[in-house]
């Protein structure tokens, strides 16, 4: 079932492992009209269809299975070159069919699986994906076969910690993360004082002293929650549901409508320069003190902005179908992509060129691949 629901959700661009999981995302996501083709005969596949048409905006058709053909060999599951060319799908129900460790292969599968099942998907992007999600406990065999099969990757992996993300910055030329499920974004000054956002989009501050930039901030977004945080030197940034960004500094307060809808991720760097990514699927480059207008769209894809982190000239940004890219909108416009499986909740730009990517499940360190 799990390669059905990965490949569903694949095609109505939201991250899910379960039945469950794919209709919360698609309940919380922008209602456009879809279709989905499910495989008749499959186990609970007939549930999923009447919850999917349940929606409302979800057309489901099914496709017979095609004239039985023997299958090719069994893939060897211990192997990485065998499990990274071999059909996803039969790949899958052979790992949920059976328990064994297979040197951590099996639970990065698992883990990973929705970039795994993925149409155009390759081997080198398997194996990568696969070294993002092997288990802190995976055979070194295992390991070196992935990071040889992935040498054709844009990406290496640095290092995987396992535990939830929930968000993360820099301060200080540190990274800052946290796991508390009710912090919706981290934020830094340049004096050092960090910020958080919470679930219901008020501002929470440390204990003590707080500036009092800060304290107006906090004021405002008790009677006006926020949706999305970011700070740069002396300057506050706030997002809201209804496509708004708001640059709050001691100079004044500068504000303009960047989206159609709610502003999902906000990021910053020097000057300051504001990037806005939102529900409508647009990530844009706007400086305080400008039109609106003026905001130039930097990204536009049609699923909704998940994450946003800058440093210097490069722009990282998670989308909610589980894409991570890294940008540098001053470049040649070419993106260096990476899909690890689980949604992205958060991301980092650390000082040394390393993309954090923050998951419910781990932290995962990439290094760009020298072209």
């Amino acid at each position: 079932m799990r390669a059905t629901v990965w490949t569903v959700a694949n095609a109505l661009g939201v991250v899910a492992g379960t039945p469950g999981e794919l209709l919360t995302a698609l309940l919380s996501a922008p209602r456009r009209p879809d279709r989905v083709v499910l495989p008749a005969g499959t186990p609970g596949v007939g549930e999923l269809a009447a919850d999917l048409r349940a929606l409302g905006h979800v057309e489901v058709a099914f496709e017979e299975p095609d004239r039985p053909v023997p299958p090719p060999g069994r893939p060897h599951l211990s192997d990485p070159a065998a499990v990274c060319a071999a059909d996803p799908v039969r790949v899958t129900r052979l790992y949920e069919e059976e328990t064994g460790p297979y040197g951590g292969l099996r639970a990065a599968w698992l883990r990973a699986g929705q970039a795994l099942v993925r149409d155009g998907q390759t081997p080198p992007g398997r194996a990568l994906a696969l070294l993002a999600a092997l288990p802190e406990g995976a055979e070194d065999a295992v390991r070196d076969g992935l990071a040889v099969l992935a040498a054709d990757a844009p990406w290496t992996v640095a290092g995987v910690r396992e535990g939830r993300v929930t968000a993360l910055t820099v301060c200080g030329g540190q990274p800052v993360e946290t796991d508390d499920r009710r912090t919706r974004a981290v934020a830094c000054l340049g004096d050092g004082s960090r910020l958080t956002l919470d679930e219901r989009g008020r501002l929470r501050t440390p204990s003590g002293s707080v500036p009092r930039l800060v304290e107006a901030v906090a004021a405002t977004l008790a009677t006006h929650p926020a949706t999305a945080l970011a700070a740069v030197g002396d300057t506050v940034l706030t997002g809201d549901r209804m496509g708004f960004v708001h640059a709050f500094s001691l100079a004044g307060l500068h504000q303009a409508a960047l989206h159609s809808g709610r502003v999902t991720a906000l990021t910053a760097t020097g000057g300051p320069r504001v990037y806005s990514g939102g529900a409508d699927g647009t990530v844009r480059l706007w400086r305080p003190g400008d039109d609106a207008d003026d905001a130039s769209v930097v990204a536009r894809r049609p699923h909704p902005v998940a994450a946003l982190h800058a440093r210097g000239a490069a722009l990282a940004v998670a989308w909610a179908d589980g894409l991570v890219e890294l940008r540098d909108p001053a470049g040649d416009g070419e993106a260096r992509p990476f899909r690890p499986g689980p949604a992205v909740r958060a991301l980092a730009l650390l000082p040394d060129n390393t993309l954090a990517v923050g998951t419910d499940e781990t932290c995962v360190l990439l290094r760009p691949r020298p072209a």
